[in-house]
């Protein structure tokens, strides 16, 4: 079975992409090739910190890896947390503050529209190839589900009646950003390019 290293210490996500690629690759975490650097995302864009923690790992450890960075665009908010939206109540990573803090900050806002956007840095032989994925919904008022991470209790995708926090791994993961960047970032494997 082929290798990727997913260059990530996020247990969620790694988990997450494990399950959508279990029949097709191995995939790695850090931890797995002990690389326990904490790799600064000092990027504006999310194309930018993804590209970043690739070619970190494909440099540091010559090993075939992709990263990702994700974030989450209020329209109300103009765009925000976006790029910051892991550490959007502070450097502390903590998800719970940021979807506090997201809650408050749209209290009295009717415009609750919003996206979970995804983009994918797949460093393959030494040449660089971008996946997007994108899953549009809104903001709930509170929190609903206890599955899943980060802002998942308070997005609802459009379609749909759960959040994301409500639903099966196996029905967040057919069409959440993340799913859908890792599902191009397949196809592509698939056509031959494999590592």
């Amino acid at each position: 079975m082929n290798k990727l290293v997913f260059a990530t210490n996020n247990k969620h996500k790694l988990h997450e992409v494990k399950e959508y690629l279990k029949d097709k690759y191995q995939i790695l975490g850090l931890s797995d090739i002990n690389c326990n650097d904490e790799i600064a995302e000092t990027s504006q864009t999310l194309e930018g910190n993804a590209s970043i923690k690739s070619h970190y790992i494909f440099e540091k450890f010559n090993i075939n890896c992709f990263a990702d960075d994700t974030g989450l665009e209020i329209e109300a908010l103009n765009g925000a947390p976006g790029v910051y939206s892991a550490r959007y109540a502070g450097e502390h990573h903590n998800f719970e503050a940021n979807l506090q803090k997201v809650l408050k900050e749209l209290k009295n806002e009717n415009n609750r529209q919003a996206q979970f956007r995804t983009v994918i840095s797949l460093i393959l032989n030494g040449q660089e190839y971008y996946f997007e994925g994108i899953v549009k919904g809104e903001i709930l008022r509170e929190k609903r589900g206890t599955d899943g991470f980060g802002y998942d209790p308070i997005f609802i995708p459009k379609g749909f009646d759960e959040s994301f926090a409500e639903m099966s791994l196996k029905q967040k993961n057919e069409i959440s950003h993340r799913g859908r960047a890792v599902k191009k970032l397949v196809d592509f494997l698939k056509k031959g390019r494999r590592p």
